[in-house]
């Protein structure tokens, strides 16, 4: 069970009445995500009735239940989420019979959209029927007709008939036409679609590494040094990843656990050497 901190008083309330008491086997994961650290989250959750400048909001979630607290380090950089962990830790110290893990959540190697030219609007909207092209020129400005993607192997990835998945699903794309630097697809129904949006290639080998710089980086210079106990680690495709993750982490981060997030048609395929290689699995 996945959270974000936007749990008002009511819900906080509902989720303690009904694990009070009782040995769960299911664990409550909580996204301490932008909420927690941007000024207008914040205001959100004030109004909602948590005080989360302080530790109260966090003491709210951990009374009602949660397990785990994951950091969703697609968003946000070290120095924020090291504020809302050292809020979280304060607030356990009062709770000393409560234990709360630490999860680092990996950015992997995510495919996103481009920024759009009409910064009024910010958002384009997508008919059904129609033609649109993907352009691996990340500098291009975005309209109706053509958006920048983030992914350069991008006309080598997919094929003719295949399927494109924008943001989480919510247009779906069918190609029409490889070209050397981008792709055309016809829209499979109407959407709107803002910038930076994720994307995702069903059935195709996207040629990306599982683990990034950036995640490097984020292991290293945040994970080991503060000590989390698990690593979401995004888009697992094969056994070969976890190795390469253990790796990095090294000696020192050898009691932290992985859970591998299957998020590809390659994974799939690739469960059995995945699960024998990892502590858990997330299917995302």
């Amino acid at each position: 069970m996945s959270a974000a901190l936007s749990l008002n008083l009511q819900s906080a309330d509902c989720i303690k009445a009904n694990v009070e008491g009782v040995q769960r086997k299911t664990k409550i994961f909580c996204t301490l995500g932008p909420a927690c650290w941007s000024e207008e989250g914040l205001l959100e959750l004030i109004d909602a009735g948590m005080n989360v400048w302080s530790e109260e909001g966090l003491l709210e979630l951990i009374d009602a239940g949660m397990n785990v607290a994951r950091f969703n380090f697609s968003h946000g950089d070290h120095a924020s989420h090291l504020a809302c962990l050292t809020r979280l830790r304060n607030a356990l110290a009062k709770r000393p019979n409560k234990n709360v893990a630490i999860m680092l959540d990996t950015k992997g190697p995510e495919i996103r959209t481009g920024f759009l030219a009409n910064k009024d609007k910010d958002k384009v909207t997508i008919q059904k029927d129609s033609l649109i092209e993907l352009t691996t020129d990340y500098e291009f400005l975005g309209d109706e007709t053509k958006i920048a993607c983030s992914y350069p192997q991008l006309p080598e990835s997919v094929k003719v008939g295949g399927s494109v998945l924008v943001a989480d699903g919510s247009l779906v794309l069918t190609v029409t036409e490889i070209k050397d630097n981008g792709i055309v697809c016809r829209a499979n129904n109407t959407a709107v679609l803002g910038e930076r949006k994720n994307m995702n290639l069903p059935g195709c080998k996207v040629l990306l590494p599982t683990l990034t710089e950036k995640d490097e980086d984020d292991l290293i210079n945040f994970g080991l040094v503060h000590g989390i106990d698990y690593i979401a680690a995004s888009f697992v495709r094969t056994g070969q990843d976890l190795d390469n993750i253990r790796k990095v982490l090294g000696p020192r981060g050898r009691g932290i656990k992985i859970i591998s997030k299957i998020e590809s048609h390659e994974g799939m395929e690739n469960f059995d050497e995945i699960l024998a290689k990892t502590d858990g699995i997330m299917v995302a």
